[in-house]
């Protein structure tokens, strides 16, 4: 079959699947969730086994250890992605839910939440978002295709396979939930283009990935971000605190993109914070790019230029910049985040509802650490990608973001005059 022929097909296929699934009750919806959770886990051996071909493979073809740390399941991992399902099918349904009014002819509207439809994502080195955004998907009643890279091939067959045989076991079609096993560019450019079967795509991955899916596809997009994301240390803050804090941001999982990339501190602290915060690194590898004041306090530092400003490294890497104000701090961060997660470390009040009123981003944390900008962390159970738009969705994704609003209208004859 050429490339063309099968990815129209498995898109039609889709959309012939969202017509029925779209109209199954939360009851069936939460029992497939269930089952594919116990899957997983009876499963895990042989999801292990097929991630450990994407490692090795990606060993291979030299992919840097952050990476492959996002590509890795093991079976502590798999049973994370297995509670997560059970969350997501405990919480509240959003399909069918709205309001209802009456208007003065006697017509009886009600605005209710509906499934998108077919869903799309395009996605990079991670296998949990495979389960992740089906899992959302099935909860709403959307039908999904997945495209994962070609990182996880391995993991996101086998993962796909239980989700589909999970579907058909209930009497469903399988073709709910579809893997686009071709990984190519022209596969990708392709399913970009196919506007009468999928009705939103959302990119989630590097910058270059979401940038070449804006600018290329056919199909409306809601754009998640990458996370060029910033903390402040204040000159109030307490000290232990934005040790603590920062540290967690920058190293806890530095290939995220919800992790801290540049570093902010207030000049009056400067001198007794860089040392402590790179000593608690230093171990760890972090190499610190900084500014002239930065390099003076820290030898070891490497100078920063304007790019590192901008940069999302995804790794051991962070930038730092000693600033004289809070309002300097948010200027700096107005002009170079993603839109993603800030944060302030401050024991000023005045300087922290500043810093949440004028800081352009989706999520915007107080003496907190960035790493919590995640659908299960917000309670979402999972999510799909969290958006650094304005319009549909912005922040994590979750169920609510993955339907729309349907009018319903009843009347008893009544016609417009």
């Amino acid at each position: 079959m050429e490339l063309k022929q099968y990815v129209e097909e498995l898109c039609a296929s889709a959309k012939r699947a969202s017509a029925t699934f779209a109209a199954l009750s939360t009851a069936k919806k939460n029992a497939i969730l269930s089952d594919i959770a116990d899957k997983l886990i009876s499963g895990a051996k042989d999801i292990v086994k097929a991630n450990l071909t994407d490692l090795e493979n990606a060993e291979t073809n030299g992919v840097r250890k952050t990476m492959i740390d996002r590509l890795r399941l093991d079976e502590a991992r798999i049973k994370g992605i297995s509670d997560s399902l059970r969350e997501v099918a405990a919480l509240p349904d959003p399909v069918g839910k709205g309001e209802r009014w009456v208007r003065p002819n006697g017509l009886e509207i009600s605005r209710v939440r509906a499934p998108l439809g077919t869903v799309a994502i395009i996605y990079e080195a991670r296998p949990n978002v495979t389960v992740d955004a089906a899992a959302l998907c099935i909860k709403t009643g959307n039908t999904v295709i997945l495209r994962g890279g070609k990182e996880a091939i391995a993991t996101n067959r086998m993962l796909a396979g239980i989700m589909r045989e999970v579907i058909k076991a209930h009497g469903q079609d399988a073709n709910a939930v579809c893997l686009l096993d071709d990984t190519s560019r022209e596969g990708t450019v392709m399913l970009m283009s196919m506007r009468q079967y999928v009705d939103v795509l959302i990119p989630r991955g590097s910058k270059g990935l979401i940038r070449s899916v804006v600018e290329n596809a056919k199909i409306p997009v809601i754009e998640t971000g990458a996370g060029n994301c910033h903390i402040y240390i204040d000159s109030s803050a307490d000290m232990e605190m934005a040790l603590d804090i920062a540290v967690n941001a920058k190293m806890q999982r530095p290939s995220v993109c919800n992790a801290v990339e540049t570093m902010l501190v207030h000049r009056d602290i400067a001198k007794e914070f860089l040392p402590m915060f790179y000593e608690r690194t230093r171990d760890r590898s972090l190499e610190i790019r900084g500014d002239s004041e930065v390099s003076a306090i820290l030898p070891d530092s490497s100078h920063a230029d304007e790019s590192d400003w901008e940069t999302e490294y995804n790794d051991y890497i962070l930038a730092v910049k000693i600033v004289g104000s809070v309002e300097e701090a948010v200027d700096h961060i107005n002009k170079y985040n993603t839109g993603h997660s800030e944060a302030i470390v401050t024991n000023n009040i005045a300087n922290a509802g500043y810093f949440q009123t004028r800081v352009d981003a989706a999520a915007v944390y107080v003496n907190a650490s960035t790493r919590f900008t995640d659908g299960g962390e917000f309670g979402f159970g999972a999510e799909i990608g969290i958006s650094t738009q304005k319009l549909h969705a912005r922040g994590p994704m979750a169920l609510r973001e993955l339907t729309t609003d349907k009018y319903l209208i009843n009347g008893q004859g009544q016609i417009r005059k």
